[in-house]
C-alpha cells in the first residue's frame, strides 16, 4: 500500500515494550478473552480463522484496555481531579467503568442526539454524562473547553500512544494463544486498535500480514493513505468505526504498518453479524464484525492464510440486531416478499394460495394495493411475505406461478 505520509516523518514512540508494559499494568482488571479457531467460518472463507472474543469484556468492548492503561499512567494529582472524554460509544463505558473502579471522577460529553440507552449505560458504570450540541464535533469542542475550565485530563478514544498501547494487548494475547496466526484483520475507525495491535504483532512476527478494515461509508484512513477522496458519511451499521478523520498519531503509525486497507459494504457487515450469531452463537456490533466482513467480501486477500479476527465489540441494539437477522434471511432466500398482479375478483387469491401450499412455502403476511397503482380499476397488486426452506424452493414456487400466467417479481433488498 502506498502511503501519502513522508517516510521520515517522526512519530511518538509506540513500541512492543510499551504494549507489554500495558499488559502487565492492566492484567487482572480486564478479561483475558479467548482466541478460538472456527472450523465452520474457515470452511466458508477459504482461510483458517481465529476469533478473538473482545465482546466478552465487562463493557462488551476492547476499549477498556486502552482507557485503563491511560488512567493508570496518570499522576495521582491528575487522577484526583478527574478525566474527561467526548464519546457516545464504547470508550465512554470503558473509561467510566475503570475510572469509577479506581476512584477517578469521569465526565463524558455526548451530543444531545445520543440514544438514551447509551447515556444510561455510561451512567450505570459511574460516568457523569454532559449532553451538549447536535454533533460529535460539538461535543468534542465542549469537552476540550471543560478540560481547560475544570482542570480535567482529556483521555482521547484513539489518538493517544498510551491508549493505543493498551489496545495492543489484544494482539499479544492472540499470538500467545494462536502463534500460528500469520495475518490480522483489524477494524479501523480512529486507528487506536490497529496501531497498538499492529505495533505488537509486527515486532513479534515481522512477516505477519496486517490488513485494516473500514466501513465503505467511512473510508477516512483509506483516503489519507491512498490519496483518494471518497466521500465519508452516512448511516452505517458499524457506528463504532464511523470516523470522518482518523487520528494524527495513529495515521503516522499505520502508514508504516499496514499492508492494505479494505472497505466493506453494509451488506457484508450485516452478513458477518448474522453469521457470527448463527455459527459462533456470539453477538457482535457492526464494527465488531468488520474483520469477518472483509474476509467474506475479499476472499482472495485471505485465501490460505491463518487469519486472526478481532470481534472488538458486542454493543448492538436488540431491535437493530433483529432487523439485521431478518434482512440476512431475506438475502439468503429464506424470507421473501413476492409481488403479484391479480384480478380483483372472488377466488383470485385462493388460487395463488394453492400454489404456496403445493410448494410448502409458508405465508407470513399479505398486503393488497388497489388504489395507488397504475393498473386498471379491476386490478390489484398483492405483496406476499413468505418463508421458504431455501432459495431453490422459492425459485420453484415463482416458476410455477409464472407457468400459470401470473406476473410475479421478488422485492429485493438494497
Amino acid at each position: 500500500m502506498t502511503a501519502t505520509l513522508p517516510a521520515d516523518q517522526p512519530i511518538e514512540a509506540l513500541t512492543l515494550a510499551d504494549v507489554r508494559a500495558a499488559a502487565e499494568r492492566i492484567a487482572g482488571s480486564v478479561v483475558r478473552t479467548p482466541t478460538l479457531y472456527s472450523r465452520t467460518l474457515s470452511a466458508i472463507t477459504g482461510a483458517e480463522v481465529w476469533l478473538k472474543f473482545e465482546n466478552l469484556q465487562f463493557t462488551a468492548a476492547y476499549k477498556e484496555r486502552g482507557a485503563l492503561n491511560a488512567l493508570l499512567l496518570l499522576p495521582e494529582e491528575r487522577r484526583a481531579r478527574g478525566v474527561i472524554a467526548a464519546s457516545a460509544g464504547n470508550h465512554a463505558q470503558g473509561l467510566s467503568y475503570h475510572g469509577t473502579r479506581l476512584g477517578v471522577p469521569v465526565t463524558i460529553v455526548m451530543p444531545r442526539t445520543t440514544p438514551i440507552v447509551k447515556v444510561m449505560q455510561t451512567e450505570q458504570v459511574g460516568g457523569k454524562v454532559v449532553l451538549h450540541g447536535e454533533t460529535f464535533d460539538d461535543a468534542h469542542a465542549h469537552a476540550c473547553q471543560l478540560e481547560q475550565e475544570l482542570g480535567l485530563t482529556f483521555v482521547h478514544p484513539f489518538d493517544d500512544p498510551d491508549v493505543a498501547a493498551g489496545q495492543g494487548t489484544v494482539a499479544l494475547e492472540m499470538l500467545e494463544d494462536a502463534p500460528e496466526i500469520d495475518m490480522l484483520a483489524i477494524p479501523i475507525g480512529g486507528g487506536g486498535l490497529a496501531s497498538g495491535m499492529g505495533t505488537a504483532a509486527r515486532a513479534l512476527k515481522p512477516g505477519i500480514g496486517l490488513i485494516g478494515v473500514e466501513a465503505q461509508l467511512y473510508p477516512s484512513l483509506y483516503n489519507r493513505l491512498k490519496g483518494t477522496q471518497l466521500p465519508a458519511g452516512g448511516d452505517t451499521l458499524a457506528e463504532g468505526i464511523a470516523v470522518k478523520e482518523p487520528g494524527t498519531f495513529t495515521s503516522k503509525v499505520l502508514a508504516r504498518l499496514l499492508d492494505d486497507i479494505l472497505l466493506v459494504s453494509e451488506a457484508s457487515l450485516e452478513s458477518a453479524v448474522a453469521l457470527l450469531l448463527q455459527i459462533e452463537k456470539t453477538v457482535v456490533e457492526g464494527a465488531g464484525s468488520a474483520g469477518l466482513a472483509a474476509m467474506l467480501a475479499w476472499p482472495e486477500q485471505f485465501a490460505g492464510r491463518k487469519v486472526g479476527v478481532v470481534l472488538c465489540g458486542g454493543n448492538i441494539d436488540t431491535r437493530l440486531l433483529a432487523n439485521v437477522l431478518l434482512r440476512d434471511l431475506a438475502r439468503s432466500g429464506r424470507l421473501a416478499r413476492l409481488r403479484l398482479t391479480l384480478q380483483d375478483r372472488p377466488g383470485a387469491l385462493f388460487k395463488v394460495m394453492r400454489e404456496f401450499d403445493h410448494h410448502q412455502v409458508n405465508i407470513i403476511e399479505i398486503y393488497h394495493q388497489r388504489i395507488f397503482t397504475t393498473l386498471p380499476a379491476k386490478g390489484l397488486i398483492t405483496d406476499i411475505e413468505c418463508e421458504a426452506r431455501d432459495k431453490e424452493q422459492l425459485e420453484a414456487l415463482m416458476e410455477s406461478l409464472r407457468a400459470k400466467g401470473y406476473a410475479v417479481d421478488r422485492v429485493e433488498l438494497n
